[in-house]
Parts: C-alpha cells; structure tokens; sequence
C-alpha cells in the first residue's frame, strides 16, 4: 500500500519542489531587477525612511520583502511575524494595490514556503521508502 502511495509522491514532491524553485527565481529575477523600486514606493516600509534600500544587506532586504509579503497574504493576522508585519504596514491597503505589485511577491516568496514544505515531505518520503 505505502509503495503504491510513495510510487506517485515521490515524482509529484519532486516535480512540485522543481516548479517552487522556477517561481521563486523567476519571480525574484524579476522583483530585483525590474519591480523593486515600484514596490518600495507603494508599500512604504518604515525601515526604507533610516536608510535606501541599498544600503541594507540582503538579510535585511528579504526580511522587508517578507513583510510586504505577509501584508499582502494575510492582512488581518495579528499573530507572531504576520502580525508584526501587519502593524508595520499598517499603512498599506492590500485590496487597493495592483496584481502588476502583488504577483512578484507572492511568487517569490510563495514558491520559497511551498518549496520548503515539498522539499521536507520529499525527504520524508525517501527515508520512509529507504526503511
């Protein structure tokens, strides 16, 4: 039974995990080279009125691009990281914003966390198979 299940699973975590990665090169190609500043100047994150954008690391970036994220996802959290972000950007109205701002983001950051969790089911998968 469990051989028959892992059969198929195994191509599919695979192949899901693959198509996370694209997203999310894709989509942050696209974000860096082309969108960022747009975004910067719609979303207004209160980290960018200390210091430019450059001027960050890219730790500190990723971790602003995670909270457009979760503002635009989860707009009424207020819970752990989604919250914190929700009270940053408290500002910002995800209904009002364009899907020409929205798409790079949920891509990127979207294909990261799904990716995440197919890469993990993945490795449970192979060791399971491997018992």
């Amino acid at each position: 039974m469990f051989e028959t299940f892992a059969f198929y699973a195994l191509p599919f975590t695979f192949t899901l995990l693959v198509a996370c990665l694209l997203t999310c090169v894709v989509c942050g190609v696209f974000l860096f080279l082309f969108r960022i500043r747009v975004t910067n100047q719609a979303l207004r994150h209160p980290y960018l009125d200390k210091q430019s954008w450059e001027r960050y690391p890219l730790s500190i970036r990723a971790a602003i691009l995670l909270d457009y994220f979760l503002r635009i996802s989860f707009p009424k959290s207020n819970f752990w990281i989604v919250g914190q972000a929700n009270r940053l950007l408290s500002h910002v109205q995800p209904d009002e914003l364009s899907t020409r701002l929205k798409w790079p983001l949920i891509g990127f950051w979207g294909g990261c966390l799904v990716g995440l969790i197919a890469l993990l089911v993945l490795w449970a998968l192979i060791l399971l198979t491997m018992v």
